[in-house]
């Protein structure tokens, strides 16, 4: 008997980074299906990884007018697929923003912020290295936001990028030549947050190139959506967590 498909529904704001969901379906077998709805966002002067800019993404009711696109599809998780629009006004709002998401459309729901507290603490990883995409006073929040979880940020990077869009064209070898740089002594992990920034294909080799977990956006957006589902589908060549901590019983 074929065993019904997983179906994820992801809502983020702008584009530029579908290929890493699709790949992660494609790896699946189709185990796993992936549905897309773009929210509104803001801007602050064509920026949209300013604190103010983020503010406005956050909205709740701009994210569930976005997911209601998706209801024609029996989904079994819901991801607010967006780093710095879940973590900006900290750890509350974003547990209650997952909350009203999920009271909004009925679909258990979490976001990538969420997914990676989740995910470090299921690594383990209590002393991490960040290397982030966004300006320096957006990462601030970022790392508040994991103190929060009790994570603590020994060193971080900043690209300052003031734009998903500008993320969504960084290339995987200049990826790899960052990340080397923004890696500490001693840390357990290198998150690496925005969902704009494709990752999936260099994730696996990075690891080894470090010698340590890389925990990306839409890697934890994948394995923290499908934990919420409730099935979770490991899937090799897309990093440890994906892989190793995938077959983990779900949550």
């Amino acid at each position: 008997m074929t065993k019904t498909k997983l179906r994820l529904g992801l809502v983020f704001p702008g584009g530029g980074c579908e290929a890493d969901f699709y790949r992660f379906e494609r790896d699946t077998g189709e185990a796993v299906r992936v549905y897309f709805a773009q929210a509104r966002y803001g801007a602050v002067e064509g920026a949209d990884h300013h604190p103010d800019a983020l503010r406005e993404t956050a909205r709740v009711d701009w994210i569930a007018q976005a997911a209601h696109r998706l209801s024609q599809v029996p989904l079994d998780a819901l991801v607010w697929a967006c780093t710095s629009g879940s973590f900006i006004n900290g750890r509350r709002f974003a547990e209650e923003q997952a909350r009203g998401i999920a009271a909004a459309t009925g679909v258990p729901t979490t976001s990538t912020s969420l997914a990676f507290a989740a995910a470090a603490h299921a690594l383990s990883a209590r002393k991490v290295s960040l290397l982030a995409t966004y300006p320096q006073d957006t990462v601030a929040f970022f790392t508040s936001f994991l103190a929060e979880y009790g994570i603590a940020v020994e060193t971080s990077r900043s690209l300052g990028f003031d734009s998903g869009w500008i993320s969504s064209g960084f290339d995987g070898d200049a990826l790899m030549r960052a990340a080397e740089k923004a890696v500490a002594p001693g840390t357990q992990a290198l998150l690496i947050p925005d969902t704009a920034l494709p990752t999936l294909d260099v994730v696996d080799a990075l690891e080894k190139r470090l010698g340590l977990p890389v925990l990306s956006a839409n890697a934890v957006t994948l394995w923290h959506g499908m934990r919420t589902s409730g099935r979770v589908v490991p899937v090799n060549g897309l990093g440890t967590l994906l892989a190793d901590f995938g077959q983990m019983p779900a949550a």
